[in-house]
């Protein structure tokens, strides 16, 4: 019964009785055949524009208007523009229109434009990332982080003063967090990346999960009547060297779309972290040097067709896997009270990683009317594979290097699959009075995990099973949405939304025989306000709630050993969070951007670095500890400000105010941090540019943690050859290495930690992208080879 008032809650809109309306239609051709891609404009009497279309393959168009008086432009590059003005009375055709070509001979020319880098919209900001030379070569969360207002910090995707993020492909969420989503963004290529959209508060149609937002990657489609392909080769240096190959092939003709990109990257990098921590007893310092490898391989494929005029139908397919296997070198000098050490404890291991998943969608977009009314459904699969195996062995000696015994050695291995399907459809519907969007979604998740420690001190493997585990976790949504906008005037739009997700989840340890459950309902409102005075000022208010679901990893309760004195362990008692945002926009011609916000957040969790001072022991866990409000304002100015020289340039102001709201033995403390940024690009020829990027993050404390300093200068060069066919880039990335985390303290327990970790920031990469196909268009280019998915996106 439930099933049956859902479907008929997202049909019933289909059902309505359409507008009285007339047609127009017509047939646009030069002397000898018809033109396609012929814009077609209709403006009222007071000249607004307030329909339009393009003409089909054979020239024709055809328009819905209501009576009365219009004037008709239609306008394709190297043709006059034809205007007329006429009365519609009845259903009007306008016969054959004939374009004349204009007297200048455009040849085969590819008209190319270039978009703003920064551009706002109602519910988000767009980065297109063409004209950043220095993530040529690189991946996708290299490119995430040049994003206005986004920084990559510890293994989490932040929106500035928001917290966490999650990530969509192409408008749909990728079910990975921390660690897990880094390595699959990686073996996505910026290359393939047309734009980044920042939603610091998602409309209703985005789920409600993540209250730092959602970064939606915008990956590229085809050119209208043309195939193309693109090779990258890379070589990055930092202690060791990285190899990166990387092609993209898209083909696009009339009702057919093709795309196919693969990536294979092999090398290593060079991984440092140190960590002091002031026992009781005296100061343990711990040094780790360890070699990582870098290999994956990863593809991505994709097939669109028009079945007909008004329907769509497709099918995409993401694989990747990941070996980031690790050497590690652990040197703990352990100090007495005198700060004189008594002894060295060596832990030496080899952790041996994997970590791969596939993602599947078909899809079907289909125009229900000509009034645009249409409909599109997805389904979707993922599944998500990783595993580690680490053999670790700890050894103590004196001070002088004599050996004194094993201290400890294990192995302790992991295993995690993640599965997630979800179907949902969306449903656009505009109307006289606003255009309304509606629809619903079901997914299931289902996580296996399981935590093996084996004691391997004798020479042989014995199984601990108190450090032993298995995990089961299932989380099913369903969530239904209405989102609706208005354009009152030329100044003044409207958005609103409300999205009602119902939430089950269990979580079920077989080992200890625990089962953990949730069920809840939820509403989340959202409202967007854009008023554009006139040309030179704009203001734009949103507001979004949100909510922040644990990851499928933080749940597990058991272990997994970071080293001998080091563990981490998950809690599955973890609750959600929930976060209210505020954002306020002023932007002045467009150019200069003033964004203050105002965020709070209910029942927050996040890591805990505990100490055990009675065995000396660090215990990473994972609690709900802290209600928190973040606010702060940012000054963000993006031009072109000359025809040689563009810059885009931020600085933030922000702050926070935490309680504890859990009985952690740690005292909250807040302070103001300031946020700098600025990426700048000089065209020094036609054929070469330079670009220049510098970041500086002051120091600041933000409830449990302190964090130090990070600054960071790249400089890049690009060099095109062959007509801008062959493009050589060279690098220098983080030039001073002082752009990785450091100074990362903490007091819990009255134990001080102080963290700082070095992920070979600091390289310089050689790449090469060599493009070929065939570009000679005949109409005018397209930012998408297919308008339907590009309205998909939410543009």
């Amino acid at each position: 019964m439930k099933k049956s008032n859902l479907l008929i809650f997202l049909l019933l809109p289909l059902f309505c009785l359409a507008q009285s309306t007339l047609k127009l239609k017509g047939k646009v051709s030069n002397e000898t055949t018809g033109l396609e891609w012929a814009d077609v404009s209709v403006f009222n009497s007071e000249g607004k524009i307030i329909d339009g279309t393009t003409t089909k393959q054979d020239g024709s168009f055809e328009i819905n208007l209501k009576k009365g008086t219009y004037k008709i432009t239609i306008s394709l590059l190297g043709y006059s523009e034809y205007e007329k003005e006429i009365s519609i009375e009845k259903d009007t055709d306008l016969g054959i229109i004939i374009l004349k070509e204009t007297t200048t001979n455009l040849g085969e020319v590819v008209i190319q434009t270039k978009k703003k880098t920064v551009e706002q919209k109602i519910d988000r900001v767009v980065y297109n990332i063409e004209n950043n030379i220095s993530v040529t070569g690189g991946d996708a969360l290299t490119a995430i982080n040049t994003a206005p207002g986004v920084v990559v910090q510890n293994n989490v995707i932040n929106i500035l003063g928001k917290g966490a993020s999650r990530v969509m492909i192409d408008g749909r969420m990728i079910e990975l967090s921390g660690e897990e989503l880094n390595s699959y963004l990686k073996s996505i290529s910026a290359n393939d990346i047309k734009s980044i959209e920042v939603i610091a508060n998602p409309p209703a149609k985005y789920e409600a999960n993540g209250t730092g937002g959602i970064i939606n990657i915008i990956l590229k489609k085809g050119i209208r009547n043309s195939w193309k392909n693109a090779t990258t080769i890379s070589y990055d240096q930092n202690k060791y060297g990285i190899y990166t190959l990387r092609n993209s092939f898209f083909y696009n003709k009339n009702k057919f779309r093709f795309a196919f990109s693969g990536n294979g990257r092999i090398g290593n990098t060079n991984n440092t972290e140190d960590l002091d921590i002031y026992y009781p007893t005296g100061l343990w310092e711990l040094r780790d040097v360890s070699k990582q490898k870098e290999n994956s391989i990863s593809g991505r494929f994709s097939l669109d067709y028009d079945v007909s005029d008004k329907t769509t139908i497709g099918f995409q397919y993401l694989n990747e896997s990941y070996n980031p296997d690790m050497n590690s070198n652990t040197v703990i000098s352990i100090f007495n009270n005198s700060n004189s050490i008594d002894s060295v404890l060596i832990n030496k291991g080899f952790n041996n990683k994997y970590s791969g998943s596939q993602t599947y969608n078909a899809h079907l977009i289909s125009k229900l009317d000509s009034i645009g009314r249409k409909v599109s459904v997805d389904v979707d699969y993922f599944t998500y594979d990783s595993k580690f195996d680490k053999n670790f062995t700890a050894k103590s000696y004196l001070p002088d290097g004599t050996y004194q015994n094993t201290n400890q050695a294990a192995r302790n291995n992991s295993n995690q699959n993640i599965d997630n399907f979800s179907l949902k459809a969306d449903f656009e519907h505009p109307m006289k009075a606003v255009n309304l969007s509606y629809g619903g979604k079901v997914s299931f998740v289902k996580s296996n995990s399981d935590v093996f420690y084996y004691n391997t001190i004798s020479g042989s493997e014995v199984l601990d099973p108190n450090q032993s585990n298995v995990f089961e976790y299932k989380e099913n949504n369903q969530a239904v949405y209405l989102n609706g906008n208005k354009k009152i005037n030329d100044k003044f739009s409207v958005q609103f939304g409300f999205r009602l997700e119902n939430t089950q989840t269990n979580g079920y340890s077989a080992t200890l025989d625990q089962e953990v459950k949730n069920d809840y309902l939820k509403l989340f409102p959202s409202l967007y306000l854009d008023y554009q005075l006139n040309d030179n000022h704009g203001f734009n208010f949103t507001y979004g709630k949100r909510i922040n679901r644990p990851g499928f990893g933080l749940l597990n309760p058991f272990r997994s050993y970071i080293n001998s004195n080091s563990y981490s362990e998950g809690n599955p008692f973890l609750r959600p969070s929930f976060s209210n945002n505020f954002d306020f926009t002023y932007s002045f011609k467009k150019n200069l951007r003033t964004n203050i916000f105002f965020n709070k957040t209910t029942n927050g969790y996040g890591v805990v670095f505990t100490s055990n001072p009675e065995i000396n022991t660090q215990i990473v866990t994972r609690e709900n500890y802290f209600d928190e409000s973040s606010f702060g304002i940012g000054e963000s100015y993006s031009a072109e400000v000359t025809n040689w020289f563009e810059t885009q340039t931020s600085v933030y102001l922000l702050g926070s105010k935490t309680s504890f709201i859990s009985n952690i033995n740690a005292v909250p403390s807040n302070s103001a941090q300031v946020y700098f940024t600025t990426e700048n690009s000089f065209s020094l020829s036609e054929t070469t540019k330079l670009q220049l990027e510098y970041f500086y993050s002051s120091p600041f404390k933000k409830g449990l943690y302190e964090i130090g300093y990070m600054a960071g200068l790249n400089i890049a060069i690009r060099q095109s050859f062959l007509k801008n066919n062959l493009q050589l880039t060279f690098l220098v990335n983080d030039i001073f290495n002082t752009s990785y985390l450091k100074d990362y303290k903490s007091i819990v327990n009255g134990v001080v930690q102080v963290y700082s970790q070095n992920e070979s920031n600091r390289f310089v990469r050689l790449s090469a992208t060599y493009n070929f196909g065939n570009k000679k268009i005949k109409v005018q280019e397209r930012d998408f080879g297919n308008k339907e998915e590009k309205k998909r996106t939410g543009k």
